[in-house]
């Protein structure tokens, strides 16, 4: 578990470094320009763009940053949100309406897998893996939509299970852009109570579903509560 924190961490400080060594292409008078002071309309692009970046794979994480970054916390973290949760139901709804035959044929035992961690207790399941920090947001949501996952649970569990990763990201990207690197390290100390949390949760709810073996040996899921393919 402990690098698995390490990992998050190392991705806040990657952020925080490439948003200072680009200050220049991100200047704050650059940035509300093109979106912060264009009222509606900027949030509309922000939500809008970022949803569909979202929903080809660019990371929740980096979408909360970039919120908090152009808007400001309380801002960026709704906007972020609603971004995130769109991608969700994009990639979710054209895997399930438009692709399902052809990525069900390629992706078997992935979705095997992920419609069997998510088939009972749709709801609490995808929300648990949504408050886990780190792993393929963009894959769930294509084998979800590829599997028998009920749609409503499925999108509402993950809608509040990204909840805490956005708020702690969204703080980072707002304090990064004015400097107040306390909210850097605030949102860091909360990323650290969130893992660990959602961590223990996985191990006691999830125990008897394998979702990836890689992932559940990380985060110390005894071998003998693995369900074998």
């Amino acid at each position: 578990m402990t690098r698995f924190i390490f990992r998050g961490l190392l991705v806040m400080v990657l952020l925080v470094l490439l948003a200072w060594f680009v200050q220049d292409v991100l200047d704050k008078d650059r940035v509300d320009a093109l979106v912060g002071d264009r009222g509606v309309t900027g949030m509309l692009l922000f939500v809008s763009l970022c949803a569909l970046l979202g929903s080809i794979g660019l990371s929740r994480q980096v979408i909360a940053f970039l919120g908090g970054y152009a808007f400001g916390f309380s801002n960026g973290f709704m906007l972020s949100m609603l971004a995130v949760v769109g991608a969700c139901i994009t990639t979710y709804t054209l895997s399930r309406g438009v692709l399902r035959r052809f990525l069900s044929g390629r992706l078997p035992a992935r979705v095997r897998r992920i419609d069997r961690f998510l088939h009972e207790n749709t709801f609490s399941m995808s929300m648990l893996l949504r408050l886990l920090p780190l792993g393929s947001n963009w894959i769930i949501n294509i084998a979800a939509g590829v599997s028998s996952v009920r749609t409503a649970p499925f999108l509402l569990g993950s809608a509040l299970g990204y909840i805490p990763q956005m708020i702690i990201f969204s703080l980072v990207g707002s304090g990064t852009r004015v400097s107040q690197f306390w909210q850097v390290a605030i949102a860091m100390a909360l990323f650290v109570v969130a893992a660990v949390i959602g961590v223990a949760l996985y191990r006691s709810i999830a125990h008897g579903r394998q979702l990836d073996a890689a992932l559940d040996q990380e985060l110390g899921v005894k071998p003998a509560a693995v369900t074998q393919e």
